[in-house]
């Protein structure tokens, strides 16, 4: 169980913060700069679910996801440097990857098939969900990014997660657009 009881602790004063295990690093190595991002997505999320409305499956899919970035985020916070920790360090696993699998097909099912690239828009809830995409595109190359470090070992499985989550999240948009009928095409050259 997590207690939080002191919000502040001057650590990040000098540019530092501690890992999970107790390690202080820089605030702008790759790790922490990876699971900061994962952090923006799910803030991103928290806005995306006010506007869900009466869509059961997206609302329980977005909580759950919500939920799954706390994991990724304990995840990459918790380095494995191969020495006991005390404890088993929360670890993504390929079942949640499949989840996201399993998900983007079942709502990809009753979408029609893309004849031309979307923008982001249409419904508010689709256009909050591809900012999400975006910022969890950008959370996956911070993610590679450490996960191609040398010094780093960052599982296959938390690389899978958020790199099926953009997917994910972009299939949601297009739900979130009354199934795709309210997609915005993207129409090249329109305006030259």
């Amino acid at each position: 169980m997590v207690k939080l009881d002191k919000i502040y602790t001057r650590t990040g004063d000098k540019g530092k913060t501690r890992l999970a295990t107790g390690e202080p690093v820089d605030k702008w190595s790759p790790r922490v700069a990876a699971y900061g991002a994962v952090d923006e997505v799910n803030a991103q999320l928290g806005v995306a679910a006010l506007h869900v409305g009466f869509d059961a499956m997206l609302k329980t899919a977005l909580a759950r996801v919500q939920n799954d970035l706390f994991d990724l985020g304990a995840d990459l916070a918790t380095p494995d440097r191969g020495k006991d920790l005390g404890y088993e360090p929360l670890r993504i696993t390929a079942g949640q990857v499949e989840r996201l699998e399993r998900e983007i097909d079942e709502m990809n099912a009753d979408i029609a098939p893309l004849d031309s690239f979307i923008l982001p828009g249409g419904s508010t809830l689709a256009a909050q969900l591809h900012v999400a995409r975006t910022t969890a595109r950008r959370a996956e190359r911070q993610v590679a990014e450490a996960y191609h470090q040398e010094d780093e070992i960052i599982s296959d499985e938390a690389l899978a997660y958020i790199n099926r989550l953009s997917d994910w999240l972009f299939v949601a948009g297009r739900r979130a657009n009354d199934d795709g009928k309210r997609d915005v095409k993207w129409v090249p050259g329109k305006n030259r």
